[in-house]
């Protein structure tokens, strides 16, 4: 019997629209090993590995008037190459070159008669360097039945491996009626499935007719998340994307760590909070010492009563207030450990270095389980903030060497503004996506992600001048 998809992910497919296409994104530089590495040689890493993954070579399939949850079906007409695609920058190509190329393609949606994912060979990067960038839509990762497909692709040593070719047939898709019939016996066996169904169907049509309104010029009432005080990115997002991406030094943030106490988790959050202030300071917005920045972080945690996941821990949603209204550095730092000690006291808490440690490279499947938390969370945010420790190690792909990795993430509805942030190897990686009409500035948000952490790192200098205590 074809597997059905979940209620979360009918949830999903509802919300999804031209201008929120929920898609997770992943974005990695490769230094090419002894054999090369170009699109021939990814496409064969690929068509080894995707074995790992079956659901990726599955489609969304619906049943005659949807009268059943829809499955998933093996796709009879899968063809590699469709969804492995080659481009190319004018060499010696850029990173500013390689990031608008990121932007436009996030911004398109995946397409749905097919297995929902894609991945971009980029050659011709400056230094002989190739890029990967991946999509993968946010309900075929789930973390139980199928993580992304970034997490099984890279290798800890770059020995050759021999290929092991798989005879993959896929199985023959079932008729309407079929669908139909064992559909209604799952209903039979799990009656809550139906309320899923109609739930899913009110939903889509709701959607339809909301983008009818908005193509006649009508007003259309959308739910806007206001947590009071707005901020330039709380907002409904447009159809295209701008991309920002910041690479710092893992040491600072350790630096700082060991200065002021906390954890890299806390810094990296403080940095935020100053550079979302600095930013707003450019251009020209009070910023009074009060203000707050209320922000929807999703943490690992030791949770037995939800579903298990095949990364050894659960993901839920961590509400914090960034004060971004605080004008010091340090203080900001303090607030943002206080605010976070309680998460850590609870005993449920996952250890960065135990996240790190999950096999493959588990941040693109844990980005996109923060991602699935934010789209249920309930709550009234400005801002979602994805942060996922990776190993501290080089890692390879059919013997090249990965040396940069950056989070994609997408924009939900409600929000014109998204950051995902991933460590690895030495490095701390942001990933800014904005909507491009709202925030034409947000390279100069990145830019302050850089000076907010300078900033930290200044107060955590051995030859730091302070000011003397007491009279002189």
């Amino acid at each position: 019997m074809a597997q059905q998809l979940s209620s979360d992910d009918l949830t999903i497919l509802a919300r999804e629209t031209a201008r929120t296409p929920l898609h997770n994104a992943t974005l990695e530089i490769f230094q090419p090993g002894p054999d090369g590495f170009g699109y021939d040689e990814v496409l064969a890493h690929i068509e080894d590995r995707i074995a790992f993954v079956p659901r990726y070579r599955q489609r969304v399939r619906s049943s005659p008037g949807r009268l059943t949850n829809p499955v998933w079906l093996d796709d009879t007409d899968f063809d590699l190459t469709y969804h492995v695609r080659r481009s190319a920058l004018p060499r010696p190509g850029s990173m500013d070159q390689l990031r608008d190329l990121v932007a436009r393609v996030v911004s398109r949606r995946l397409d749905r008669t097919r297995p929902l994912w894609e991945t971009y060979v980029v050659e011709g990067l400056e230094g002989g360097r190739v890029a990967l960038f991946s999509k993968s839509h946010q309900v075929l990762v789930d973390g139980v039945r199928t993580v992304d497909i970034g997490q099984v692709l890279l290798d800890v040593d770059p020995g050759p491996r021999q290929l092991v070719r798989e005879d993959w047939t896929p199985r023959p898709a079932p008729t309407g009626p079929g669908l139909l019939v064992d559909g209604v016996r799952e209903l039979v066996l799990d009656p809550a499935r139906a309320v899923d169904t109609v739930r899913s169907t009110v939903g889509s049509v709701r959607r339809g007719a909301q983008v009818l309104g908005e193509r006649a010029g009508v007003a259309v009432g959308v739910h806007r998340r206001r947590p009071g005080g707005d901020l330039p990115f709380t907002l409904d997002p447009s159809e295209q994307r701008r991309v920002a991406l910041v690479r710092t030094s893992l040491r600072d943030y350790r630096r700082v760590r060991r200065v002021h106490g906390g954890t890299v988790n806390d810094v990296i959050l403080a940095t935020v909070a100053g550079a979302v202030r600095a930013w707003l300071m450019t251009r020209a917005e009070a910023v009074g010492a009060g203000r707050r920045l209320r922000a929807l972080v999703p943490m690992s945690v030791i949770d037995e009563e939800s579903e298990p996941t095949s990364l050894g821990s659960s993901v839920i949603g961590h509400l914090i207030d960034l004060p971004i209204g605080e004008a010091s550095p340090v203080v900001r730092l303090h607030q943002v450990s206080y605010a976070l000690r309680a998460h850590s006291e609870t005993g449920r808490a996952v250890a960065a270095d135990r996240i790190a440690g999950v096999a493959g490279f588990a941040p693109t499947t844990f980005h996109a389980l923060g991602t699935r938390v934010a789209l249920e969370d309930d709550h009234d945010v400005h801002l979602v903030l994805t942060n996922v420790p990776g190993p501290q190690f080089p890692m390879f792909a059919a013997r090249a060497e990965m040396t940069q990795s950056y989070p994609v993430p997408p924009l939900l509805p409600g929000f014109g503004l998204s950051i995902g942030v991933t460590s690895y190897d030495g490095s701390v990686s942001y990933g800014l996506v904005a909507d491009r009409e709202a925030l034409p500035d947000v390279e100069v948000l990145a830019q302050c992600v850089r000076e907010s952490l300078d900033e930290l790192v200044d107060t955590a200098s051995d030859d730091r001048s302070r000011a003397p205590r007491g009279r002189a």
